[in-house]
């Protein structure tokens, strides 16, 4: 008669397991079915690349939350506040030259006023609570001095309702510590290209503080968006950090915002004749149609600012480019190609886009104007430079290349003359046609080799800013909203 099997024994149980503090918001419920396959803080480069397609039975195409805790993630959100119902953006009637480039760049669209009940910030918080992996949410304040104290109040309150998603309020106080300490590291580079006042500097100020933080991944979300179900995170980090089949690096991605009809293309139907020449929507969505019947991930001729990730390979070589006055995620598209990387487009990420309507369409339409005036300027100057590679018309068509083309000015002529007659607005649109257009030019040729000199700093500034003990230790004591123990890298 065989021996009988001795009983197994029971795993013992940790007496030391720290119990949850009763000060410490409740998290969502995490997956954690694979952490035998990727134990935290005990993991390679090559295993971690394996955990990022590692699948669970329980919830196929995830990705094990202890890779994702490894790519050490952060969300950066940038708001914009105003004064009581007071637009930020610049009346496109101003003339001077210098006066009307310096505001154009500091003119934002969508700016909630500082009384507004229901700010969109806090629906786009709202839809992040139950969103697996969100390690650290960075929100970036955006408002001018007059009432910079207020806002910062405002998103503080805001944040402190979403404890769950670790957040740090980086408002004007931080933003100049942070700014110090980059003119101290290198006098040489401009304060203003990292900061809180244009798209560029802006975006340039989340990935500063990613830096300083040590973390790897940025995944950039704007405050009028919505995360789209509990794997948005997942979705935004697919793919980061691995080679495509043709051993491309995968270093920067975009994904696609759907609008209020539940759509991801722009709207063709309703153009106005003072508008035709002005409008990209056929064009873009040609582009779009391709990229969504191809496979998941794919080059990209287009990039969201508001649904895009970026792997510390591409942020700490590439900043954003300061100068520009609008568009500033497609022109980081352009900056990446100048420079030998690409961004990719993710067709199974989303967000939903639920934009205030934009209180200046004259505004707009002068940042669109020097905007792509400004990035033909560039190019073209960027074209001569060995050791950069060309970014042309054709190699971005349909979309955008006939915008950095030779047809630019003929539409800008056209339009800015057509919205003059067409347009309630007659006199900015007639003042944009009459001086506009040629303060545009100017700046463009003034700044058109600003962003090349600003580069040649960014990598060093970021270098040392890579998990500045003193200078982290001091952001994250003002700005840390209901801070809970988590490892940060």
């Amino acid at each position: 008669m065989p021996a009988e099997k001795p009983a197994r024994a029971k795993k013992p149980v940790r007496a030391d397991k720290p119990k949850p503090r009763a000060d410490k918001p409740a998290l969502p419920d995490r997956h954690f079915s694979c952490h035998e396959f990727c134990q935290w803080g005990k993991i390679s480069l090559e295993r971690l690349l394996a955990a990022a397609e590692h699948t669970c039975g329980e919830h196929p195409h995830n990705l094990c939350w202890s890779a994702l805790q490894q790519m050490n993630p952060v969300i950066v959100i940038p708001t914009y506040w105003t004064e009581a119902s007071t637009p930020t953006s610049t009346p496109a009637s101003s003339t001077a030259s210098s006066s009307t480039a310096a505001a154009t760049v500091a003119s934002y669209d969508h700016a909630t006023p500082i009384n507004q009940r229901r700010p969109e910030l806090e629906a786009c918080l709202s839809s992040l609570d139950y969103v697996r992996g969100v390690m650290r949410v960075v929100v970036l304040v955006v408002a001018p001095p007059s009432c910079a104290k207020q806002a910062r109040e405002r998103v503080w309150s805001i944040c402190a309702r979403h404890a769950v998603l670790n957040p740090l309020v980086i408002a004007a106080p931080e933003a100049q510590l942070i700014s110090r300490s980059i003119a101290q590291l290198l006098p040489e580079m401009d304060g203003e290209t990292v900061s809180l006042r244009g798209y560029g500097a802006i975006r340039n100020m989340g990935l500063a503080v990613a830096a300083l933080l040590g973390h790897d991944v940025v995944v950039f979300m704007d405050d009028d968006e919505l995360a789209l179900g509990p794997d948005y995170l997942v979705k935004a980090v697919y793919g980061i950090g691995r080679k495509t089949k043709q051993n491309h690096s995968l270093v920067a991605k975009t994904g696609y915002f759907l609008n209020y009809k539940d759509s991801p293309y722009a709207t063709e139907s309703d153009t106005a004749w003072y508008d035709k020449r002005w409008s990209k929507a056929q064009e873009f969505n040609d582009w779009m149609a391709r990229a969504l019947s191809t496979t998941r991930i794919s080059r990209s001729n287009y990039a969201c600012g508001g649904c895009m990730t970026l792997h510390a390979e591409a942020f700490m070589r590439i900043g954003f480019d300061p100068f520009i006055t609008r568009g500033e995620d497609l022109d980081y598209l352009f900056n990446l190609r100048m420079y030998g990387f690409d961004m990719w487009f993710d067709n199974e990420w989303n967000v939903r886009h639920l934009p205030p309507p934009t209180p200046s369409q004259p505004s707009r339409f002068l940042q669109d104007v020097y905007r792509w005036e400004y990035e033909r300027a560039k190019l073209a100057y960027a074209s001569s430079k060995v050791e950069l590679q060309q970014v042309s018309p054709q190699s971005l068509m349909p979309y955008p290349g006939g915008w950095i083309s030779d047809d630019l000015p003929k539409r800008t002529f056209w339009t800015s003359l057509f919205r003059a007659i067409g347009c309630p607005e007659h006199k900015a649109y007639l003042d944009i046609w009459l001086n506009g257009r040629t303060d545009a030019r100017t700046y463009a040729q003034q700044h058109k080799s600003s962003y090349l000199a600003f580069q040649t700093c960014w990598p060093l500034v970021m270098a040392q800013l890579w998990q500045h003990q003193q200078l982290s230790e001091k952001i994250l004591a003002t700005g840390q909203v209901y801070p809970r123990d988590i490892h940060v890298r």
